[in-house]
């Protein structure tokens, strides 16, 4: 397959799979996986928090279906943030949520199968229009898959994320009568699933973004200094890897968007 575009920073994360176990903890907080003790698939996890996310994609599918959680991670990640090519996005996407699928043919249990399905097709959804991908049925499948993976793993926080992010989109797309009656999006559900989030993994510049995100799609410029404020401690958090990294530059963009032009960026470089 073509080479990947690389993570920006290469020299920012050097993790190393003999250590990863020690910083595990810290860095799923989020999505709670348990740490391998495969030594491939510890490597793949290196990787991908490195930002090697074609590297981790490999070595997690060279390690069967026990790799495939990290290999979807590192193509839902690479594909959000780093490709630039719309179709390759989909592609990648699609990709994604059909290995998940696969897996949960042998693990119905496993949370984060669920959460990489549904946020591979969250996303492919977007890309697509969520408008149109509601009417292909692909909304009740991201909607399932999210709240299977809470239902497994109560303390995930990245699922609830994903979640109240398709509560938020459903409901700017078609309304809150019609996201309610027809789809199950609540304006509530949403923000709360957001504030457990947050309870869950205070850290995370992935949840206070997609928190401004969906506050701006739900309640509109009422909430734009709660947004922006929101905006602001994800690009001046601490990110432990490269996703996160990823995740606060978004809100840089967020930021320079909304014309925040007094207000300057802190990540380092």
């Amino acid at each position: 397959m073509a080479r990947w575009i690389l993570f920006p920073y290469p020299q920012r994360y050097q993790y190393e799979p003999d250590s990863l176990a020690v910083q595990w903890p810290l860095l799923h907080q989020g999505d709670t996986e348990p740490v391998p003790h495969d030594g491939q698939l510890l490597a793949a996890w290196a990787a991908f928090h490195n930002g090697q996310f074609q590297q981790a994609r490999e070595l997690g599918l060279a390690a069967g279906p026990a790799g495939f959680t990290v290999a979807n991670l590192a193509t839902v990640v690479y594909a959000r943030y780093l490709e630039k090519r719309e179709r390759t996005r989909q592609e990648l996407f699609l990709e994604a949520a059909e290995r998940a699928q696969d897996q949960l043919q042998a693990e119905v249990h496993n949370p984060n199968a669920w959460y990489c399905h549904g946020l591979a097709l969250q996303h492919y959804s977007q890309g697509i229009s969520v408008a149109k991908a509601l009417a292909q049925g692909i909304g009740n499948k991201v909607k399932h898959s999210l709240e299977r993976a809470i239902a497994l793993a109560p303390g995930h926080a990245d699922a609830r994320i994903a979640l109240g992010a398709f509560h938020a989109e459903v409901i700017d797309k078609v309304g809150p009568l019609i996201g309610g009656m027809t789809y199950g999006a609540k304006k509530d559900v949403a923000l709360r699933l957001f504030q457990e989030a947050l309870q869950l993994h205070p850290e995370s510049p992935l949840a206070r973004t997609e928190y401004a995100n969906a506050l701006l799609m739900l309640e509109g410029d009422s909430r734009m200094a709660d947004a922006t404020a929101l905006y602001e401690q994800a690009a001046s958090s601490n990110p432990l890897d490269a996703a996160q990294y990823l995740a606060a530059e978004m809100a840089q963009t967020e930021l320079a968007t909304d014309d925040c032009d007094d207000w300057q960026a802190t990540i380092p470089r």
